[in-house]
């Protein structure tokens, strides 16, 4: 299982895709600025509206056939003046809530 970062977009591989995903094409994406995270949860998790106010939702774009997702994260690396270098992202999976924290130091 991997998550990168390649051209302003988050790589998610097919494996969190399914585990996390399932058959949803949308995520809610909000970035929290003092941990340096990006919370990334399909948009059927109402848990996750009312933790956050405001989620942006963003469409999960189909890479290629094996199941491999993106999501074009480009403004939110410019507003909040992050690395836009590609690189593989350090990540944690909570299955139970169906939450993807990926680390964008």
């Amino acid at each position: 299982m991997s998550i990168s970062l390649r051209s302003s977009h988050i790589f998610i591989d097919s494996e969190v895709v399914k585990t996390i995903f399932e058959n949803i094409h949308y995520a809610y994406v909000e970035y929290i600025e003092k941990r340096k995270i990006l919370m990334i949860t399909p948009v059927s998790s109402q848990w996750f509206i009312k933790m956050y106010e405001n989620p942006t939702q963003f469409l999960l774009k189909d890479r290629n056939l094996k199941g491999d997702k993106t999501l074009a994260i480009r403004e939110i690396l410019l507003d909040n003046d992050l690395n836009t270098t590609d690189r593989i992202l350090q990540f944690e999976i909570i299955e139970k809530t169906k939450l993807i924290k990926v680390k964008l130091e």
